[in-house]
């Protein structure tokens, strides 16, 4: 049987931004696949925004410069527009396109799939559990990160969101189980491409790590793409191959900017600081792609990274993302200034499901009740040094200068790490036992008399 080349239509409306309008059109539906010839220049490539009635609104994926009207001819594939999905793109790096960087050739498989995907169905996700390990003190012993959950990083400009998010990347397991990264990177400058590049490549060789990377120049409508072409390969990884797969995506607060310049281009009313008013249901197709379902091996968990314009957390990207997600670690900038890495503010931070990776049979046993202890401490601490600036250290008590000691060994021996140090979890948790020795034991109430008598020297229990 002879297969009817796809109708090619040069009834090119109108040319906006990165969308074509196309008229007169036929049986095209949302989310087709779309290629593009030209009288003069090579072949681009297209996706189906929108349909309505004979027009179709078509995303080029290589942007729309030098596209005139006359000269633009398009033919609709009549089926999504999808890559191939395999463990071949385990150590590659390629665009936001899906093309190689890297100088290999194109990955190829046997099977493929939509870039688009679908959220998990509700009723066949397994609750998360087991840890994910990032090496990260500051997240795996107060903030514990779980197989298949959404837990994003909360920044603001000039801080080290990049380096940790690369940390996380290079250092993650699940325990010894078959487990893989796939990075995101969206509206990267060249030199934070490179850094990353080079940060990763000891994994990238070792065969576990995809990236997929999305400089500022690029075209607007590969930022979009980015992400889902990064989950796309993840969800074959984690749900067919029954790897364990974390996506680390940064900066999604470009991601947000690029929907935000499509939807204007659409001619679309704008909601809350001109993004689409269609904003929280798009990240909600992002992020509910990941974790658990009931009867496979593998999990898909995210980290989104993004950025807070002016520090503002009711921003929308960072409020909606927050409705999505289960919890937050948030950076700060007043720990950084200080010259501590990572900045992570362990009181605005929190990760939901903790308790379902974490603790007795999953970790260790004292984890739970540790990082609660270092918690409330942390708490004590703060209010005990926002009174020191009113009253001064002379009329403290010794409990109080006892806790100013805890903040102090906190921040250096358990908080401070270097971006290349990867620690265990042993390693952080006796760290947070070394901290909690700075506390006279009465002040411990968390922790049963058990644990303290394990851990604690006898010299340390005043």
């Amino acid at each position: 049987m002879t297969t009817m080349p796809p109708v090619e239509y040069s009834t090119i409306d109108a040319i906006r931004g990165p969308l074509l309008v196309v008229r007169d059109v036929t049986g095209v539906g949302w989310d087709e696949f779309v290629r593009i010839r030209l009288d003069a220049g090579p072949p681009r490539h297209g996706v189906v925004l929108d349909v309505d009635h004979d027009i179709a609104i078509v995303e080029v994926l290589e942007g729309t410069d030098g596209m005139d009207r006359l000269g633009t001819h398009v033919a609709f594939d009549g089926s999504p527009f999808r890559i191939p999905v395999g463990d071949g793109w385990l150590g590659r790096v390629c665009n936001g396109r899906g093309e190689p960087l890297d100088g290999g050739p194109p990955v190829l498989a046997p099977q493929d799939a939509p870039v688009a995907g679908n959220p998990l169905n509700p009723t066949l996700r397994e609750p998360p559990s087991e840890p994910v390990l990032t090496g990260v003190s500051a997240i795996d012993g107060l903030n514990t990160l779980v197989r298949g959950q959404k837990l994003p990083i909360f920044s603001v400009a000039g801080l080290p969101h990049l380096e940790l998010a690369t940390q996380i990347a290079a250092q993650s397991s699940a325990g010894g189980e078959p487990f893989s990264v796939v990075v995101a990177g969206m509206g990267l400058t060249h030199a934070d491409a490179a850094a990353m590049r080079a940060a990763l490549e000891e994994r990238a060789r070792a065969g576990d790590l995809l990236m997929v990377l999305n400089t500022a120049d690029d075209p607007v409508v590969e930022r979009i793409l980015t992400p889902r072409i990064a989950l796309t390969v993840a969800e074959h990884l984690a749900f067919t191959l029954g790897r364990h797969v974390l996506v680390v995506a940064v900066d999604m607060t470009s991601y947000c900017e690029a929907v935000r310049e499509v939807s204007a281009a659409r001619g679309e009313i704008p909601a809350r600081h001109a993004y689409p008013g269609y904003l929280y249901s798009d990240l909600a197709s992002l992020y509910e792609r990941c974790g658990r379902i009931r009867g496979r091996p593998g999990s898909l968990t995210i980290v989104p990274v993004l950025t807070m314009p002016a520090g503002d957390i009711t921003h929308p990207v960072p409020d909606l993302t927050g409705y999505i997600t289960e919890g937050q670690v948030v950076l700060s900038a007043q720990a950084y200034a200080t010259g501590g890495y990572p900045p992570v503010d362990p009181l605005s931070s929190l990760s939901r499901l903790m308790r379902h990776g974490a603790g007795p049979g999953r970790t260790r046993d004292d984890h739970l009740a540790v990082a609660g202890q270092m918690l409330a401490s942390l708490a004590r601490a703060r209010a005990i040094q926002e009174l020191t600036e009113l009253i001064g250290t002379d009329a403290l008590s010794d409990t109080d200068r006892r806790y100013l000691a805890f903040t102090t060994a906190f921040t250096r021996e358990f908080a401070a790490q270097r971006p290349d140090e990867q620690r265990g979890l042993p390693d952080t948790l006796d760290r947070a036992w070394q901290v909690l020795a700075a506390l006279p034991r009465r002040e411990l109430t968390m922790l049963p008399a058990a644990l303290l008598d394990a851990h604690l020297p006898r010299d340390d229990r005043a």
